[in-house]
């Protein structure tokens, strides 16, 4: 399973980014981003989720899972991100900032 993530915009406007392939992961870790995508319905969830005004500080997030040749992106914010996706978002939020170091 790849994953490409991506977090823009809230109060400093930074960007966070990573790319994830669980191939690349520990066994454990990898079921566990997998069972997260798994019980987020992502493949069900809609392309794009948008609020119904604009967060000024809101978070943007683009998240795409590739898997056994499906292909899907969710594009969503802080103000609508349905409750099964947060911990995925969490995880890849923190992978990210793993990734930047900081």
């Amino acid at each position: 399973m790849r994953i490409s993530f991506k977090r823009s915009g809230g109060f400093a406007g930074l960007t966070l980014a990573a790319d994830l392939d669980t191939a690349s992961l520990p066994l454990n870790e990898a079921h566990k981003v997998q069972r997260m995508v798994e019980e987020a319905g992502f493949f069900d969830l809609p392309a794009s989720i948008p609020a119904p005004a604009q967060g000024a500080d809101a978070f943007q997030y683009v998240v795409t899972v590739e898997d056994e040749g499906k292909r899907h992106t969710v594009r969503t914010n802080d103000l609508t991100v349905p409750d099964a996706l947060w911990p995925l978002l969490e995880y890849l939020t923190k992978t990210a900032r793993t990734k930047k170091g900081g």
